[in-house]
Parts: structure tokens; C-alpha cells; sequence
């Protein structure tokens, strides 16, 4: 049977169900590359003739693509899986689908298979090509589907994403990580490190600039190990130079970026082609040797310091964005202060920062933690208070010189949102067409963002 006919067959399945097409509305958490496989999702149903959704309480089919990375995040998911138990009651036909990293989690597919009985489906994203297959299967069975122990990651090539982003577009060059980070749960739920050929990127990062995209960012637990058992004999140095080479008039970026993979031909690709943003992600997680040794990072602070060197004499203007973990297991003053001085030396860009999230299955959940939250909280806090003085100070010294932006949305008569080469926001006056780069003049900035024109 071909896949066009049994889309066919699908599709008059879900229509007959529902009595019309059917509406869908994905509720996406975490991180781009969950944006990314919810794109994917979407494009698999329009392909049944389904009609993306904005809200839950219109659709007939409800996905919920979740995150693992913390606890507060499969809070949120129980939270909102938990409010629509009304609407199932009301709608029964409707369909409630969980799937992404929070259901490769065995006690937690459990939980909701338990404590869920009206989800339709739990599935596993790495299938994302089966989802029109399980609602078929929901459809004639009528019974609750568990799919989340399946691992065919090969189903995931060739899917059309449906991107609702308006200036950025988001392509995966690989999926899962080897590195076990001692706190993460990635390796845990999206598995080991396959790269995708080379030939199919292109063809996708082609296909989204010919949709008008101009800001396209490559994704990847560990993009700097791109090229692992793959047949042809390609690295991300490499695969950055094939891309930046194309012909367009485009912004490429990436993420992420782990310090101990980052090479010097990283760096001088980055430095050689000026359609490569000069920022990096390159999480650093804490700036003490001896937490970053229980967090398995293999790298010191030393070392991630030398390669922010590096990084700025090759490549003229670069700028640092980075994760910061506060309050792991046995995590002292002396060691905070460790992270403090790093973050001061570097004078990152932007910083996202987290409180350590206990993750079942890592070995840190393991270890001692007696330092109490109120504590971690402050400290936190200490990091937002730094990085905002480091951000005034940056952003300021950008008054009065003229960067390339993107116009990314029309706020008013001649008033725009823009996006400079680190991502900052710009509100910008003057004539500007949403999708193409401009000139702007920086003006004045504020703690939200900051101001310019169009030149």
C-alpha cells in the first residue's frame, strides 16, 4: 500500500470520526528541538487534511510534545493533561495524545497510562512518522494506545515540517547525545547520537530558504560531534562550510554547542564565512573544576576559558550565550563564587539560568544535596543581578553604531521588531519589510530591549 493512499484511508477514517476535518493543536515544552519534531507532527497531519488549532478547546485532536530536562516542566504537563479531563468528558471522541523525552521515562509513561485513563495515546517522538498510523490503530481499536517503548528513529527522515515561526526556521542535523552529563535524563530519552546525511540537511536548510526563511538555526544535543558513524566522511566544521557556502542572503546559526567537542576549525569556519552568526551557545554549567568533574562535563574552567579565547581571535566580534546550573548536589559557596568569576570573565551575552532539577535514572540524583532551596534561590539571583550588569554594560556600548538586523514583525505604522546577529531584540522606526535584513542604527536601550531606526 502506497503512503499516499494510506494517508487517504487515514484521513477518511479521521473525517468520518469527527464529521469534519479534523482541528489539531499541539502544545510544545522545552526546548528547539521539541519546536522542531512539533513542526514535524503538524506536517504530518496537514498531510491527513487535518487544520492546525490555536487553543485545546477547539481541536478534535490535542498533542501535548513534552519535555524531561525538569521537574517543573512535567509539572506543567501533568497540570494541563489534568484540566482536560472536563473537555474529554464532554468531547469523548477527541483525541489526547503525550508524546516527546517526558514519556521515554518509564514511571512517568506509567503514571499516565495509570492515572490518565482518558489520554489516547502515549507515544515515543523518536517515531514521529507513525503518528498517523497510531490514530488509525486509536480509531479501530477504540482502547488506549501505549507507544512509547518503540525507537525507530529512521521514521523521522523525509517528514515535511509545518513551520509557524515567522523569521526562523529550525533544522535538525542530528539526534540524541552521547555525553551523559551526570544530571541530564537526554541520553535517557532520546538516546544515543545518530547524525543525518549530510545530502538530506541541505536539502531541507534549501527547501527553507526558498520558503522566504533567512534566519535558519541548526539543531543538535551536541552539534560539535556531528558526523559520528555516519558513511561519508563530513564533521560540523565541514558540514558548516557546505551550508554558509550556499547562495541566499541568510543568517545561519546553531545549537548546541558542548566546550569539550568545540575545535579550532569550528572556529575558523565561523571566522571565514560571514553569513555564520559570530555567537556561540556554549554552555559552561558551572565555573567550579571540582562540581564540574561530578557533573561529567570533561572539561575545566581553565580550559573553557582558553576556548572563549580562541574563539574571539578567530573570529572578530563573537559573542557567548550560555546554561548555568545553580545549587547541584554539594555545590558550596566557594564553588558558586567559582562560577561567579567565570561569568564576569567571559561576559556572556545572555545566560539561561536553572536551579538543579533532580532527574530519576542520573547518577547525580544519587548524591547528597544538603544546601536548602531558599539558598539556591539567592544565588540565582546573585547570577541574574551580574548578568543584567554585564548586559546594560554590553548593549550600551552598541549605542550609536549601525548592525545588520532582520525585520521579524511589523509592531505599527513604522515601528518594527528586529533581531541582531546574538539574537537581541530591537524595536526599530522607519520602512522596513518583514523577512529582510536592514541596517539599523542603535539608539538607546532599555532592561527589555533595545531602540534604533532603519538606515
Amino acid at each position: 500500500m502506497s503512503q499516499e493512499r494510506n494517508n487517504r484511508e487515514i484521513s477518511s477514517a479521521l473525517r468520518a470520526h469527527f464529521g469534519r476535518a479534523p482541528r489539531v493543536f499541539i502544545r510544545t515544552f522545552g526546548c528547539q528541538q521539541n519546536v522542531s519534531d512539533s513542526e514535524r507532527m503538524l506536517g504530518l497531519l496537514e498531510g491527513l487534511d487535518c487544520e492546525a488549532c490555536c487553543e485545546a478547546e477547539g481541536a478534535d485532536i490535542i498533542i501535548f510534545n513534552t519535555c524531561a530536562v525538569r521537574e517543573h516542566a512535567e509539572d506543567r504537563v501533568f497540570g494541563n493533561i489534568g484540566r482536560l479531563k472536563a473537555l474529554k468528558s464532554e468531547r469523548p471522541e477527541l483525541l489526547l495524545c503525550v508524546g516527546g523525552c517526558m514519556v521515554q521515562q518509564e514511571h512517568i509513561a506509567k503514571k499516565l497510562l495509570e492515572s490518565y485513563p482518558y489520554v489516547d495515546i502515549v507515544f515515543n517522538t523518536n517515531e514521529l512518522g507513525r503518528l498517523p498510523s497510531l490514530l488509525a490503530e486509536r480509531l479501530e481499536k477504540n482502547t488506549p494506545l501505549d507507544a512509547h517503548g518503540c525507537c525507530d528513529w529512521s521514521m523521522r527522515e523525509g517528514l515535511k515540517p509545518r513551520r509557524e515561526g515567522g523569521f526562523r526556521a529550525f533544522v535538525p542535523i542530528m539526534y540524541g547525545c552521547d555525553n551523559f552529563c551526570s544530571y541530564c535524563v537526554v541520553p535517557l530519552v532520546r538516546g544515543r547520537e545518530r547524525s543525518r546525511n549530510s545530502e538530506h540537511i541541505i536539502a531541507e536548510f534549501k527547501a527553507a530558504l526558498g520558503e522566504g526563511y533567512r534566519d535558519i538555526m541548526l539543531l543538535g544535543q551536541n552539534v560539535n560531534s556531528y558526523g559520528k558513524g555516519l558513511d561519508e566522511d563530513i564533521n560540523f566544521a565541514g558540514l558548516l562550510r557546505k551550508l554558509a557556502s550556499l547562495e541566499g542572503d541568510f543568517t545561519l546559526r546553531f545549537m548546541t554547542s558542548h566546550p569539550k567537542d568545540a575545535t579550532r576549525e569550528l572556529f575558523e569556519v565561523m571566522g571565514a564565512f560571514p553569513k555564520i552568526a559570530p555567537h556561540i551557545h556554549l554552555p559552561v554549567q558551572s565555573g567550579s573544576d571540582r562540581i564540574l568533574r561530578l557533573m561529567n562535563r570533561r572539561y575545566s574552567s581553565e580550559g573553557y576559558l582558553r576556548l572563549t579565547e580562541e574563539a574571539r581571535a578567530l573570529v572578530p566580534g563573537i559573542t557567548f550565550s550560555s546554561d548555568i546550573i545553580v545549587g547541584f548536589p554539594g555545590e558550596t559557596r566557594e564553588d558558586f563564587d567559582a562560577t561567579l568569576r567565570l561569568i564576569r570573565e567571559v561576559r556572556f551575552a545572555s545566560l539561561f539560568t536553572f536551579i538543579y532539577s533532580k532527574r530519576e535514572g542520573t547518577p547525580a540524583a544519587k548524591m547528597p544535596d544538603d544546601t536548602a532551596h531558599k539558598t539556591k534561590a539567592r544565588r540565582l539571583a546573585e547570577i541574574l543581578d551580574i548578568q543584567e550588569e554585564i548586559a546594560a554594560e554590553r548593549e550600551n556600548a552598541l549605542v550609536g553604531s549601525v548592525q545588520r538586523a532582520l525585520v521579524v514583525e511589523r509592531l505599527g505604522e513604522v515601528l518594527y521588531e528586529g533581531r541582531l546577529w546574538d539574537n537581541n531584540s530591537i524595536a526599530l522606526e522607519g520602512s522596513g519589510a518583514v523577512g529582510e535584513f536592514a541596517q539599523a542604527e542603535i539608539l538607546s536601550r532599555t532592561k527589555k530591549r533595545l531602540f534604533g531606526r532603519i538606515v
